[in-house]
C-alpha cells in the first residue's frame, strides 16, 4: 500500500513500549507472535516518511493482517510518535487506514488510545498540518471515529466497510449504510477514489493543501452581461436569465485545476454548493461557492467547514454568491437553517486569512449575505443583492403582485447602487 503512493519511504523508528499484555489475555503473546509471523510487521501500524507527488509527508499505514489492524498500546506509542514526528519536519499527514477497531485483548488499555490519538490530531491541527485519510476495507471502529472521520479531507476506496459499528456487532437493518458510497452520499467522506487513481489524487491534494501564498485572491472577471442595468428589475431579471453563467463556469475560468470536498460532517449534502481548493497561477485559494439554488443547512455548515479548514492552513478563501436565499421550508428549519447560515457568518467573520467575494447572479437576503466578505465584496453586471426578493418584500407591504417591479427600483439593488452604497468594493 505505501509503495503504491510513495515514490520514497523511509520507516521511522518504532518507540520501545513496556506494555505486553496490561490485563494478562490468555494466548495475547502468541497471537501477536503469529500475527509477526504472518505480515512480517511487528505491529498493526507502519509510520513513516514518504514522498506523494511533490510533497514530503509523514504516512501511517494500517496492515489489517496484523490482528484485524487493530489499535493496541503499541499501536499508539508508534501514531503519537509518527504525528509528533510529523510536526517536527512540518510535513502532513497521510493515513490509509484498515482497522476492526480497538484491541479486545487489550481492554480498557486498548480503548483509551482513541484519545490519545484524538490529542495528537489536535496538536497536529493547532501547528497548522494538513490532514488526509485513505479509507480502506474495513475501516471501522475507533479507526473511523479518529483517524479516518478526524481528518481534514477524507478520501474513500469503493466498496469499503465504513462505519462506527463493525460488521459482528451491527443491528439488524439497513447494512448498506456501512459503506464508503453511503458514508459519501450522507456528507461524511470528500470522494470516492480507485485504487488506481489513489496516488495522482493524494498528490493533488497534498499540492492543495501545501500550496498557497497568503495574498488576498483577485475578484474573477465577469463571463457574462457587460452592460449595467439601467432599473432594479431589469438587474433582477439579467440575474434571473437562464442562459447566465453559474458558479461553475467561474471556477473553471478561474482556476488551473480544483478538487471539490463534499459534506457538512454532519449527515448533509447540498448538490447547490461547491466548495474546494483550486491552483490558480501555481497558488492555493479556498473556494465556497452557491450555484443559483436555495442553500440548505448543509450547504452553509459545509461551507463553514470549507472557510475554517482554510482558516488553519493559512490559505485565502473565494466565495461566490448566487442564490435566491436560504432554503426555508419545514424541513430546512428542522435541519437548522438559523444556526447553519449564523455558523458562516462566524466563520467568515473570525477568518484571519483575506476572503475575497464575488456577487455574480442573484443575492438573495441573508442566504447571499452569509457568504460574503466584509468589505471585500465585488458585483457583476448581471446580478444584484437585495435585503430579501422584490416578490417577498412586496408581499411584506402588502402591494399587489403588479408592483413588483417598482418595489425592486426603491430597493437600490442594482451593481451600481451596491457600490455607490459602499455594500460592493467594485463592479468587475
Amino acid at each position: 500500500m505505501i509503495a503504491s503512493i510513495c515514490s520514497g519511504f523511509t520507516e521511522f523508528t518504532a518507540p520501545e513500549s513496556t506494555v505486553d499484555n496490561p490485563i494478562g489475555w490468555p494466548g495475547y503473546e502468541d497471537s501477536r507472535r503469529r500475527a509477526q509471523e504472518r505480515t512480517g510487521e511487528r505491529e498493526s501500524v507502519a509510520c513513516g516518511a514518504g514522498k506523494i507527488g511533490d510533497v514530503e509527508a509523514t504516512v501511517v499505514s494500517f496492515e489489517f493482517g496484523f490482528l484485524g489492524g487493530s489499535l493496541g498500546s503499541r499501536t499508539g506509542d508508534r501514531l503519537e510518535a509518527a504525528f509528533t514526528r510529523a510536526r517536527e519536519l512540518g510535513t502532513p499527514v497521510v493515513s490509509l487506514v484498515a482497522t476492526g477497531g480497538s484491541r479486545m485483548q487489550e481492554g480498557m488499555a486498548a480503548l483509551s488510545q482513541l484519545q490519545r490519538i484524538a490529542a495528537q490530531l489536535a496538536l497536529t491541527r493547532k501547528a497548522g498540518l494538513p490532514l488526509v485519510s485513505v479509507l480502506r476495507d474495513p475501516t471501522t471502529g475507533g479507526g473511523w471515529a479518529t483517524l479516518g472521520a478526524g481528518a481534514d479531507v477524507v478520501l474513500a476506496l469503493p466498496g469499503a466497510q465504513v462505519g462506527f459499528a463493525g460488521s459482528r456487532v451491527r443491528p439488524p437493518g439497513d447494512h448498506d449504510a456501512y459503506n464508503a458510497e453511503a458514508q459519501f452520499a450522507s456528507g461524511h467522506v470528500d470522494k470516492i477514489v480507485e485504487p488506481a487513481g489513489l496516488p495522482d489524487e493524494l498528490a493533488r491534494w497534498l499540492k492543495l493543501l501545501t500550496g498557497a501564498d497568503g495574498r488576498p485572491p483577485e475578484p474573477p472577471a465577469a463571463l457574462g452581461a457587460k452592460t449595467l442595468p439601467e432599473t432594479g428589475w431589469d438587474a433582477v431579471r439579467a440575474a434571473r436569465a437562464p442562459g447566465r453563467p453559474h458558479a461553475d463556469a467561474y471556477l473553471d475560468a478561474y482556476f488551473d485545476w480544483r478538487c471539490d470536498v463534499s459534506g457538512d460532517r454532519c449527515g448533509g449534502v447540498d448538490p447547490g454548493v461547491r466548495c474546494g481548493f483550486g491552483s490558480r497561477g501555481g497558488v492555493t485559494i479556498a473556494y465556497a461557492a452557491q450555484c443559483g439554488t436555495a442553500t440548505l443547512p448543509s450547504g452553509f455548515r459545509t461551507a463553514a467547514r470549507l472557510v475554517r479548514l482554510a482558516d488553519r492552513l493559512r490559505i485565502p478563501v473565494l466565495t461566490l454568491v448566487d442564490t435566491p436565499g436560504a432554503a426555508n421550508d419545514a424541513a430546512a428549519e428542522r435541519a437548522g437553517a438559523g444556526p447553519s447560515i449564523a455558523e458562516l457568518f462566524g466563520a467568515i467573520a473570525g477568518a484571519s486569512v483575506p476572503v475575497t467575494t464575488l456577487v455574480i447572479g442573484e443575492g438573495g437576503s441573508g442566504g447571499a449575505l452569509a457568504f460574503a466578505a466584509p468589505g471585500r465584496t465585488w458585483v457583476t453586471p448581471d446580478s444584484y443583492f437585495s435585503v430579501t426578493s422584490p416578490e417577498a418584500a412586496a408581499a411584506i407591504l402588502k402591494r399587489r403582485d403588479d408592483q413588483v417591479p417598482a418595489t425592486a427600483n426603491q430597493l437600490r439593488l442594482r451593481p451600481q447602487d451596491l457600490v455607490e452604497l459602499s455594500v460592493a468594493r467594485g463592479i468587475v
